[in-house]
């Protein structure tokens, strides 16, 4: 009987053994191998952008003092333009329309609300991005305060916004993306951008929500602007 019993506790043991391998195992792929497939693609996105928009004259380019272009989404899960926070570890990532976890989150990086606006016109510019694993684009969002620059980059321009204000909601507090941020409602007459990633970090019980209002764009032909001088490029 107790030969019986032991064989049985030598089996479960050898079960959790198992099990606890392949969490770990588990976890070392979400945390961290996502991330170095994900940074790759990244890359190698922004890259082919680059090469199909050319690149932009290596100066710093003056602040246009006309109405911006209206940025030109592509289809669904299509990329079309890059997102650059001098703020954050990794400066560059891409964006791509719609907020799909399968064809856009997890592997191009940022995704488009579709229902929100884009650059160049009045209303809330909004993007949803991981804070954690998948190439983590919105890791450091948190470090954002008022005045810090966050660039949007197209084929024709940098469009250039500066931090208004941060806060937390819950999934459900879908007034953070109208048009006019937490105003849900009221007619746009000026430009916003708005950021969105899961909070507290691994967890998606919470939004991190941040805020920011159109400062200048640039022209591409021309340059850079100043924000991104040593940053990237």
């Amino acid at each position: 009987m107790r030969a019986g019993a032991s064989r049985v506790v030598g089996i479960l043991g050898e079960v959790m053994i198992t099990v606890g391998v392949l969490l770990g195992l588990f976890v070392v792929w979400q945390l961290w191998w996502t991330d170095v497939i994900a940074d790759q693609e990244h890359s190698d996105i922004i890259a082919a952008s680059e090469d199909m928009w050319g690149r932009p004259p290596q100066k710093i380019a003056p602040p246009e003092s006309g109405p911006p272009p209206v940025a030109k989404p592509g289809a669904e899960n299509q990329v079309w333009g890059t997102l650059h926070v001098p703020k954050f570890d990794k400066v560059s990532s891409p964006i791509a329309e719609g907020t799909s976890m399968t064809e856009v989150l997890n592997v191009k990086g940022n995704g488009h609300y579709r229902e929100t606006a884009v650059p160049g016109e009045n209303g809330n510019f909004s993007i949803a991005g991981h804070r954690s694993t998948y190439g983590r684009p919105l890791h450091d969002i948190a470090r954002l305060k008022e005045g810090d620059p966050v660039i949007v980059e197209t084929a024709e321009a940098f469009y250039v916004y500066r931090v208004t204000s941060d806060q937390i909601t819950m999934p459900s507090a879908i007034e953070v993306i109208a048009p006019v941020p937490n105003k849900p409602g009221e007619k746009p007459t000026e430009q916003f951008m708005t950021m969105t990633a899961c909070h507290p970090m691994y967890s998606a019980r919470e939004r991190y929500i941040v805020h920011a209002k159109f400062d200048h764009w640039v022209d591409r032909k021309k340059g850079i602007p100043q924000e991104l001088e040593g940053k990237v490029f």
